[in-house]
């Protein structure tokens, strides 16, 4: 791949911004190494792990790669018979061990074919990362649970020590007080104890002189006393080192048929570290995987496109959408300066290389990437004063150098073409570099102001043209890209702007060449109309959105009204079932009464009322809204006349007709239903006084409970003349329940409760039939009632 093109591109720069989202300094390295590679199999293979890495990452917001070792040459020491790791390699390497099980544990559920490679690429030996544990902490100090010897040993260093200070202080306290030196303690000198005594005291005490004071009044002496008790520690300290070289050569020897697992465990977490970086680098950036297009002469197409480095500043950033197809080989992007023009010709560069060094560039879905077997760029000021070549001559250089080298695998990139010499030359150079590099198939994108190149955009040459667009009324650029037609410079607008005189202005316009003048206004035109036509679209873009959150509000209105009107009509049923059930209190208090005086006949027109009165309130319980009568004509309906409502069995009184909706009047509970579903009835004169009775009742208003179903009806203790009251508010329970079946408990005795319960069943229309219990139900003492 073209160096300079890198280098102007500024490839490195972009790697480095994602570089920074590693965990480890391993894996920022192993980002910033990240090269181009022109391999179309690789790069789709690189991008595809980084899009399983990114589910990965966007399904754990809070988790992070741990951080990764760097374990030095102490995995090249494994592999080499007999070597030993001292203790602050060993932590390194219990690091890693734990590094590769945290990673593989978080890696366990991935499906990802990638990732489960890498998965597989992590050992787990959680005994041995255990055993290092025990051994070394992070100081690189062997810790006393290495061994239970070295816990021994230790443990009579300490007293050793503490015998030997002890010692040392009671024979301080004894020395006379001409030798001795005020404050004194011991101390340490080479790995010694001492205790500090006056020089003229050499004599009295004897021993080893360790070390003296600046002066030399002072010297450091090693008693005698204290030489036997510092030689044992001094066995103890050599035994204390031979146990941790035994420890660490022991720990050693299980690492050591593992070398290759643990240098390959190493590359595999680096390479997840970098992996992870740039997963969250495109979360970040809210890009989409492209498509890898295996040759440049497939087209190309990117959506949503932004320059990656201008996102890592904070800045604003207007996306682009550039699609060139097959046969579209050649872009010439004009417009004015300061309008963005180069940093969109940087970006297509430097997104295509991103992509192609497996990094998820800041796209959106519909990108579609070809491979690029070379990239070749003239951007900025190529000026150098070391080859004496002026920025015109060295912008040639660069060019002669891709025109030679450049072909159908390659992007060019070219800023400003045909600038730094006369216009009449650049723009005849300019035209035959792009015709020549269309010719060869490469893909060209180029910016520049000369008006030549905007004609060449002509059927079948394979050049199009593009702008980024410009506002005229404010005099500053927009940054949206538009393909298809060139841009206008804009430059006397500009000049204007600055402050330039309206009459130098109107000078310098007439001196515009009439071809290039027509352009001018043509592309004006062009630009007033697409202004036009977009603010259009804006306000029928606004319309329907406007339209379709009031079709919104309305269908949710019409919802509301719906549940509304339902649950209008569930508590008027429940309303009429529980008027109804005053009606049947009603019915047998007026038994009671009748029983009372002694009027037995009166039984059977009790019965008869009761089962009418329950009857209806089942009705009222079962029926739902009858919505289908809710449509088509409405029928012929007086106020103050009856009707009957959906369904065809409650009636009641029309109270008020409001448009399509009708209020209508049952047993002093007023509801509102669709008129269409009503059905005028016709007064009866004379009519049985049953329903008359029933309004009456009704009138009345009742707060009692409905009875509850039971699967039992007990009669036991009750007298016969009471069993009737029971047993029927029990099978009205079960029936209002809806109970397939009851049991009636009326005990054995002597049977004169049985035989007024099988009456009283024989003369009830909802009973289907009756039976004694059997075996396990209650026998003779039970009978079993099935309803209807």
């Amino acid at each position: 791949m073209n160096r300079h093109a890198l280098e102007v591109l500024d490839l490195q720069g972009a790697l480095d911004r994602v570089s920074e989202r590693a965990a480890s300094t391993l894996g920022r390295a192993r980002v910033r190494a990240l090269r181009p590679s022109t391999r179309v199999d690789e790069v789709a293979a690189e991008l595809d792990r980084v899009a399983h890495t990114m589910t990965f990452a966007a399904d754990r917001p809070g988790w992070g790669p741990p951080a990764i070792p760097d374990p030095g040459s102490a995995l090249a020491r494994l592999k080499v018979e007999g070597s030993v790791l001292d203790p602050a390699e060993m932590h390194r390497v219990g690091d890693l061990l734990e590094a590769s099980r945290v990673v593989a544990e978080a890696l366990s559920d991935e499906s990802g074919i990638s990732l489960v490679v890498l998965r597989r690429r992590l050992p787990a030996l959680t005994e041995v990362e255990a055993a290092i544990r025990r051994t070394v902490d992070a100081e690189g100090e062997v810790l006393d649970s290495a061994s239970s010897d070295l816990r021994r040993i230790r443990t009579s260093l300490r007293s050793a020590h503490t015998r030997i200070v002890r010692l040392l202080e009671r024979y301080v306290a004894d020395l006379p007080d001409r030798f001795a030196v005020d404050d004194a303690s011991v101390t340490v000198r080479e790995g010694r104890y001492v205790i500090p005594l006056r020089r003229e005291g050499r004599g009295h005490v004897g021993g080893v002189i360790h070390d003296e004071s600046g002066t030399g009044a002072t010297i450091f002496v090693e008693p005698p006393v204290a030489i036997d008790a510092m030689n044992d520690l001094r066995d103890l300290e050599r035994e204390e080192r031979r146990e941790i070289q035994r420890i660490l050569r022991t720990l050693t020897a299980r690492l050591h048929p593992h070398a290759g697992e643990l240098a390959d465990a190493l590359d595999a977490l680096v390479d997840f570290d970098a992996l992870h970086a740039r997963a969250r680098a495109a979360l970040e950036w809210r890009a989409d995987p492209p498509e890898v297009l295996a040759s440049p002469s497939e087209g190309l197409r990117l959506v949503g496109a932004r320059h990656p480095l201008l996102l890592a500043q904070g800045v604003e950033v207007v996306p682009y959408d550039l699609d060139l197809a097959p046969d579209e080989h050649t872009l010439v992007v004009t417009g004015p300066n300061t309008g963005g023009k180069s940093v969109f010709l940087k970006a297509v560069g430097l997104l295509a290389l991103l992509a192609q060094s497996g990094v998820i560039p800041p796209v959106r879905r519909g990108t579609r990437l070809p491979v690029f077997t070379d990239v070749f760029a003239d951007i900025g000021d190529e000026q150098s004063i070391a080859e004496s070549l002026s920025t015109f001559s060295a912008h040639l250089e660069r060019l002669r150098e891709l025109v030679e080298e450049a072909d159908a695998g390659s992007l060019v990139l070219i800023d400003e073409m045909g600038t730094g010499t006369d216009p009449t030359e650049g723009a005849a150079l300019a035209r035959a570099i792009l015709e020549t590099l269309t010719a060869r198939g490469a893909r060209t994108v180029v910016t520049s102001h000369l008006g030549a190149l905007k004609t060449l955009d002509t059927e079948g040459s394979g050049v199009v043209n593009a702008s980024l667009q410009f506002d005229p009324e404010r005099i500053e650029p927009t940054y949206h890209f538009s393909k298809g037609r060139p841009g206008r410079s804009y430059g006397l607008a500009i000049a204007g702007r600055l402050g330039f005189p309206s009459a130098l202005l109107a000078r310098a316009q007439e001196f515009i060449d009439d071809g290039a003048a027509s352009l001018d206004d043509l592309l004006e035109r062009l630009e007033l109309r697409e202004r036009e036509a977009g603010e259009l679209v804006d306000r029928l873009r606004g319309r329907d959105e406007a339209v379709a959150r009031r079709e919104r509000e309305v269908a949710d209105r019409a919802a509301v009204l719906d549940e509304r009107e339902k649950r209008a009509e569930r508590e008027a049923r429940d309303q009429a079932r529980r008027l109804l059930m005053e009606a049947r209190e009603e019915v047998e208090s007026a038994i009671r009464d009748v029983r009372a005086a002694g009027a037995e006949a009166i039984d059977d027109a009790a019965r008869s009322a009761r089962r009418q009165v329950e009857e209806a309130a089942r009705r009222q319980r079962d029926d739902a809204p009858d919505r289908a009568g809710a449509e088509g004509p409405i029928p012929d309906l007086a106020v103050g006349g009856r009707v009957r409502l959906p369904g065809g069995r409650s009636k009641g009184r029309l109270v008020e007709l409001r448009d399509e909706r009708a209020v209508v009047e049952v047993g002093g509970l007023r509801m509102e239903v669709a008129a269409a579903a009503l059905q005028p009835i016709a007064e009866v004169e004379g009519a049985r006084g049953g329903a008359a009775r029933e309004e009456r009742v009704l009138e009345r208003g009742w707060s009692g409970e409905v009875p509850d179903a039971a699967m039992e009806i007990d009669l036991r203790g009750l007298r016969v003349d009471e069993v009737s009251l029971a047993l029927g508010r029990g099978l009205d329970g079960a029936v209002l329940g809806g109970l397939s079946e009851v049991r009636v408990i009326h005990g054995k005795g002597t049977g004169a409760v049985r035989s007024r319960v099988q009456e009283l069943l024989r003369d009830e229309p909802r009973v289907a039939d009756f039976r004694l219990g059997v075996t396990g139900e209650g026998g003779a003492g039970v009978t079993v009632v099935r309803f209807r």
